[in-house]
């Protein structure tokens, strides 16, 4: 596993059981609620995991797209397919949302390249 996607999921794990282990009611709430929400439903969760990457990126929040950009590659969404939802991404987010885009397409590199 490369460095950006190891670093990003070791932080990542390490302060969500901190969050969790100071048992919080709604922390646990919030965590289950965004759980369950991209469980198969009535859009499967390839659909709900482009939808979250799209939304976090016009939102501009890195950790979330490096999240959903983790979980897309893992449903095993293709490039293509990824940089179409970020094509949509920066149409609706506007310029600003370029440098989000720059660095989504830097973690993805590094999700195929730490499977080969």
């Amino acid at each position: 596993m490369s460095n950006l996607v190891k670093e990003f999921n070791d932080y990542r794990s390490k302060m969500n059981e901190k969050l969790l282990a100071d048992n919080n009611k709604i922390v646990k709430r919030i965590f289950n609620l965004d759980t369950n929400a991209y469980a198969d439903g009535a859009l499967d969760v390839r659909t709900k995991e482009l939808l979250g990457l799209v939304a976090s990126t016009v939102l501009r929040c890195d950790d979330c797209v490096k999240y959903h950009l983790e979980n897309c590659y893992k449903e095993g969404i293709s490039k293509e397919e990824m940089m179409e939802a970020m094509g949509i991404a920066t149409l609706v987010g506007g310029t600003i949302v370029i440098p989000h885009l720059r660095r989504a397409y830097e973690f993805w590199e590094e999700l195929e390249e730490s499977q080969q």
